[in-house]
């Protein structure tokens, strides 16, 4: 049930059930923080932010309560402090609405991208960073002003669209998710990716890089590109080394379906081994859920204003690294991008996380970490570089199992059990070091070299291990799992 007439979105079950986030807040009777002076605050964070809806009269619980029972005089508090703590003068629309007889207010705040909003009696400013408000500091304050500077690309109105352009399918999509019943263009319109000026529709960028076909007819470099090197490093010359060099010229949630698709055929499979059970257990070359949050982060975080740099994807045998232009977003660096957020084009990323594309964009740095470490990889790196973001994702294991055949697999999950644990504890090693010296398992596993020697020489007969020395006596031959 469609309970707003200003925002459709929002039902019954929205205000009940919706997540807090970035761009929605509830506020309950008797709850901390509901005197007018906070809510004003709070729509002040929206304001210097993304905006969104706060609702009040709906607890943490989703409890529907009536704010009427708040008495005339405290309500003209509410419907005021819009004008009596704010300033400059905001886009904030009060909307009373009744649920079953209660009496709730909601106030739809809209983002400025270039003005700083605050408090009317203190000049206090505030930031909301998903569901939290912030008090800024100075030097917040003036990272804000900057980064507020690069906003207003999104917002440019490009003059000379072709309204062909339009991705049809994709634009009915946004408008079905959102429970719009208009025409597709009066909507871009409604979300501000496009104003109507007597009788005409001119489309902003934001609009562009979202529904346009082929948004590069119009902004230069708005794509993304994925390059696969052989080897470690990218080479030039007569040892070039690019094997594959594909480029997704679309827009934003095309091309977020179409690397989907195409990296998880790209991205190899590998087995790791559970020391346990025996078992060779199957992962990816790197989680689907690390690097696409990485890409949909760029897409989202990236400077469009920059001109003739494309979003990269770097495809080497040992690692993965996605690039976007531009410095980190405003109060964001590389040691605090775990838990941070700032949208650097909040009309792009609102957009996409109505259509599904993304959850709570802030919580997609914190997934590429526990994803990583769910799959035992290295630890995601972030690194600003020439006037570039960088995302690494290292695979650790890919080098060392990828050689390995499967009979070898077979033979030793059969075998396990017949393992004592110092065999096993050989096999775990070399499957995680490609190749070791009966040192390195004397060092490795703590057991005599006597004892080494004698379990190495089973593998041998095994057919599971090859010597890697043509020396009778070689003490530093290397073993490592049969090729073939």
């Amino acid at each position: 049930m469609i309970v707003s007439k200003v925002n459709p979105q929002i039902t019954l079950v929205f205000l009940q059930r919706k997540r807090e986030n970035q761009y929605f807040e509830r506020k309950g009777l008797g709850e901390k923080e509901t005197k007018p002076t906070k809510i004003a605050e709070e729509i002040i964070g929206m304001l210097n932010a993304d905006g969104g809806v706060l609702v009040l009269g709906v607890s943490n619980t989703g409890e529907i309560q009536d704010i009427s029972d708040l008495g005339e005089a405290q309500l003209s508090k509410y419907r005021t402090l819009i004008i009596d703590f704010i300033e400059p003068f905001g886009r904030v629309e009060l909307e009373e609405i009744q649920i079953e007889g209660k009496l709730l207010f909601l106030y739809h705040v809209e983002q400025d991208v270039e003005r700083i909003y605050k408090r009317k009696d203190n000049e206090q400013i505030f930031l909301r960073v998903d569901d939290t408000n912030r008090l800024l500091d100075r030097d917040a304050v003036r990272s804000l002003e900057y980064n507020k500077q690069i906003r207003k690309f999104e917002d440019e109105i490009v003059p000379d669209f072709d309204f062909n352009d339009i991705d049809l399918p994709i634009l009915n999509r946004y408008k079905e998710v959102l429970n719009f019943n208009g025409d597709v263009l009066e909507l871009l319109t409604k979300r501000h990716l496009a104003i109507k000026s007597n009788g005409e529709f001119r489309i902003k960028k934001a609009g562009v890089l979202l529904f346009a076909k082929d948004p590069e007819k119009y902004i230069t470099s708005a794509s993304l590109r994925y390059i696969r090197y052989e080897g470690d490093e990218a080479l030039v010359g007569t040892e070039h080394n690019v094997i594959k060099d594909e480029r997704f010229e679309t827009n934003i949630p095309r091309i977020i379906g179409n690397i989907k698709t195409f990296l998880k055929a790209a991205l190899k499979d590998y087995y790791f081994l559970d020391l346990e059970s025996g078992r060779f257990n199957k992962v990816p070359e790197y989680p689907e859920e690390a690097w696409l949050e990485g890409i949909v982060n760029a897409l989202c975080h990236r400077s469009y204003n920059v001109q003739g740099n494309a979003i990269y994807i770097k495809h080497f045998d040992n690692r993965l690294e996605i690039s976007n232009s531009g410095p980190l977003p405003a109060q964001v660096t590389v040691e605090n991008i775990r838990n941070e957020r700032y949208a650097r084009n909040p009309r792009v990323a609102r957009a996409l996380e109505d259509m599904g594309f993304v959850r709570q964009l802030n919580e997609g740095v914190s997934r590429i970490y526990k994803s990583m470490e769910k799959s035992m990889l290295s630890e995601p790196e972030y690194k600003v570089q020439n006037g570039n973001v960088y995302l690494i994702l290292r695979n650790k294991i890919s080098q060392h199992t990828k050689a390995i055949p499967d009979y070898i697999l077979e033979i030793i999950q059969k075998k396990w059990s017949t393992y004592n644990d110092s065999q096993k504890r050989i096999l775990h090693f070399l499957f995680y070091n490609n190749r070791a010296t009966v040192s390195d398992f004397v060092e490795a596993i703590g057991i005599h070299e006597k004892n080494v020697r004698v379990y190495l020489k089973q593998f041998l007969d095994d057919d599971i291990l090859d010597r890697l020395s043509k020396k009778i006596r070689d003490k530093d031959a290397l073993y490592a799992f049969k090729k073939q």
